[in-house]
């Protein structure tokens, strides 16, 4: 087995190939100044064309990279966890790749962690992001935090992790991970550090409001079983309308204000039956909810290239 290093440094690539000479450059930097033995692995998430020749550029030229190539786009979260499977580390840094998380904030997060306090995350006081998305990320996470109040409300994907913890997240299997709901599910011992939000200098965020939406409803349906809820509570709520405006049909009918034949009955059946249809599918969506959450044994990534620079110049290890 490899012998293990002080830092693994996972950083799933997507939209900033550009950024990546810079980032090691930086890294490589404070890891010397913090006098920590460390490796980079560059995970390409397929997002451009360009993201695998410059991490092959950086594999080839420095014993400290490592370059892995995902058979198509899994997502960052997936990415992710195809890095930290692939580490080393005693302590595993999770980063984006456009350099809004500053590599020279590593040490001292490094340093609020411990074996009693395995999750440190980056906190941002500010970020540089429009005022549009901040809005939309704070509502973000007041939702989520009351659809699943186990979240670490401070979550950020710039995280220092133990590696004994980083690598029970690959025992999940779910096929669209969402990695902070899985690490508050299995730790609550998580501490937070103050870091000044970078700036973005390479193109632009992969992530669009498309993308962003289909991301929260992947956590909601994932970690909370708060629609399901709300479609039981909505079918209780219904029948019991339905049930009311039943009764009122009823009088209506005997006291003789309706009097077109076959309404009372007809109504009566359409809005009962309705009601009670949309609870009983709200309580076996409980059941399915949780059934699927249990069987589903997808991959949640397939590698299919490899680089080191332990490798012959110009050749990959396929997978």
């Amino acid at each position: 087995m490899p012998p293990e290093i002080d830092v693994t440094v996972v950083v799933p690539v997507f939209g900033g190939s550009d950024a990546l000479a810079e980032l090691h450059q930086r890294l490589a930097a404070s890891m010397t100044k913090a006098g920590l033995s460390w490796e980079l692995i560059l995970v390409d998430d397929r997002g451009r064309p360009q993201s695998w020749p410059a991490i092959r550029s950086l594999a080839n030229n420095f014993q400290e990279v490592i370059g892995l190539r995902l058979s198509r786009n899994f997502g960052q979260h997936a990415a992710t966890i195809c890095g930290i499977e692939h580490a080393r580390g005693r302590w595993i840094i999770t980063m984006d790749d456009d350099l809004e998380h500053p590599p020279e904030a590593i040490a001292s997060m490094l340093e609020a962690g411990s074996d009693e306090t395995p999750l440190v995350y980056g906190l941002f006081p500010q970020r540089t992001h429009t005022g549009v998305r901040n809005l939309s990320s704070e509502l973000m996470r007041w939702t989520l935090k009351r659809a699943f109040p186990e979240l670490n409300e401070h979550y950020s994907s710039f995280r220092a992790i133990r590696a004994p913890l980083a690598r029970q997240l690959t025992g999940f299997r779910l096929a669209r991970p969402y990695i902070d709901g899985m690490l508050s599910w299995m730790t609550s011992s998580a501490t937070t550090v103050e870091v000044t939000h970078g700036e973005r200098r390479h193109g632009e965020s992969a992530y669009t409001w498309r993308k962003l939406i289909s991301h929260a409803v992947n956590i909601f349906v994932t970690f909370s079983h708060l629609p399901l809820r709300i479609a039981s509570y909505g079918g209780a709520a219904i029948a019991a309308i339905s049930f009311l405006y039943m009764m009122y049909v009823v009088y209506g009918y005997f006291s003789g204000h309706i009097t077109n034949p076959g309404y009372t009955s007809l109504m009566s059946v359409i809005l009962f039956a309705c009601g009670i249809q949309l609870l009983i599918l709200g309580v076996l969506g409980e059941y399915l909810g949780r059934l699927m959450g249990a069987t589903y044994r997808k991959p949640v990534y397939l590698v299919e290239t490899k680089l080191t620079s332990h490798a012959p110049p110009g050749s990959d290890e396929t997978l």
